[in-house]
């Protein structure tokens, strides 16, 4: 009788296991410049497939419904006193499933059915969770919603004050999804304040940053923060809660049982080995090269002839207009004609925009996956310039096989995941 554990993937699903190996290749083929992904290291992939995926572990450390736990309990307690050290959080939960559900938990918190929520509009950067008519945070709380000065392209706090008076939300929630200028933490904190709210700060785009630094914490100011792991944090997909000690227990108590049953232990493992990369010096700098390459990719792009929302950036994203009032192309387009050459991006919309979501007027970029491969400044000058000459040519077909050639040269020169990995060029050599 043949041992079930001795399967591999390629005997047990031939079609999963030619999927798994096409998606490598098109990551290590590619320019990765979706700025909500990152490249997690060998030790995150490897934790994640672990037998932890096995453990049924409902509750927390010490208080589990289920026995065998003790070594999950470590597991957990070892994420927990990552998450409140690399923060300077008084509490954190490490079991939210996505940021989506780590949003949820907080407002279940925070908030009673039908209450007020001022969050940022989605198409000037928010993101669905704070307070989009189709997402729970709509359905289920009454919506004001904030945006950004016409002419700046940047969150107008004495703007956003009045919002406040006007709403008089129970909770202000700030961050976003895409926006790249700076947020102003402590000022938000004081407009909650004058109003009686309290403030859920979601960073989910700019944790990393924050957690070394390189942008002003949200901690000393907000009640709650969230945050996903998978960002510039460059660990697994999921979430992550951070709160004053007098809202631990309501937070513990929606999250499980609140919003979800038994955490992903392996996935909680995988956060604590990537909140420990984040503990080690070098990580400083790699943020510090995701902010250079950033600038850098929009300054090329600006002096290409592109719009860069707001002027420029001061994060690991931007937001581009392709579409420039009729002149360009849409982001949908872009979008495609990027993709043809090996170049990911996703179409966005931009403040104040004309086109329908899903058409949108401009693209959205992002540094972490790039630089976690080793790309500098130099690189980023060259993507920019692959990027502008597919939006002014789209269609032409010599400009999409000279890109095409520059992308495979370019990431020939930063490789990710050997021992995954098998290059077309290495296989054809093979059967040769």
């Amino acid at each position: 009788m043949t041992s079930f554990f001795t399967t591999s993937i390629a005997d047990a699903d031939p079609v999963i296991s030619a999927a798994i190996d096409d998606e490598v290749r098109r990551q290590a083929d590619g320019l990765e410049l979706i700025a909500s992904e990152n490249f997690v290291s060998e030790a995150v992939l490897q934790t994640m497939g672990t037998v932890f995926t096995n453990k049924y572990a409902e509750g927390y450390p010490g208080k589990r419904y289920y026995g065998g736990c003790e070594f999950a309990d470590v597991v957990e307690q070892t994420a927990i006193d990552r998450a409140k050290e690399i923060f300077g959080a008084e509490h954190a939960n490490v079991q939210p499933h996505s940021g989506a559900q780590a949003n949820m938990a907080v407002l279940l918190t925070a908030l009673d059915h039908g209450d007020t929520i001022l969050g940022m509009n989605l198409s000037h950067g928010g993101h669905l969770t704070h307070g989009h008519p189709l997402n729970f945070s709509g359905i289920n709380y009454k919506v004001a919603d904030y945006g950004v000065n016409r002419e700046t392209e940047q969150i107008d706090y004495d703007e956003l004050l009045k919002k406040a008076e006007e709403s008089r939300p129970k909770l202000l929630i700030c961050g976003a999804s895409a926006y790249p200028r700076t947020i102003d933490f402590a000022r938000i904190g004081e407009i909650a304040r004058s109003v009686g709210a309290k403030v859920m700060a979601d960073i989910a785009h700019i944790a990393g940053l924050v957690a070394v630094g390189l942008h002003p914490s949200p901690i000393q100011h907000c009640e709650f923060v969230t945050t996903t792991t998978h960002k510039t944090l460059r660990g697994p997909r999921g979430g992550l809660i951070l709160c004053r000690d007098e809202f631990a227990a309501d937070v513990n108590r929606s999250v499980f049982p609140g919003t979800q049953g038994g955490p992903l232990v392996h996935i909680i493992a995988a956060k604590a080995v990537a909140f420990g990369e984040a503990l080690q010096p070098g990580f400083k700098e790699y943020q510090r090269q995701v902010i250079a390459n950033a600038k850098s990719l929009a300054q090329t792009l600006a002096d290409a002839g592109l719009r860069i929302v707001s002027g420029g950036t001061d994060n690991h994203l931007m937001l581009v207009d392709v579409y420039m009032d009729g002149k360009g192309i849409t982001g949908k387009a872009a979008e495609k004609a990027l993709e043809e050459v090996h170049i990911t991006v996703n179409k966005n919309t931009i403040p104040f925009d004309t086109q329908k979501p899903f058409v949108a007027s401009g693209i959205r970029l992002g540094t972490p996956a790039l630089t976690t491969r080793g790309m500098k400044e130099s690189d980023m000058i060259k993507i920019g310039g692959m990027i502008a000459a597919i939006i002014r040519e789209p269609e032409s077909q010599e400009v999409k096989a000279s890109v095409r050639r520059e992308v495979a040269e370019l990431t020939a020169r930063f490789p990710m995941y050997p021992d995954h990995y098998v290059s077309k060029g290495a296989e054809a050599d093979a059967v040769n």
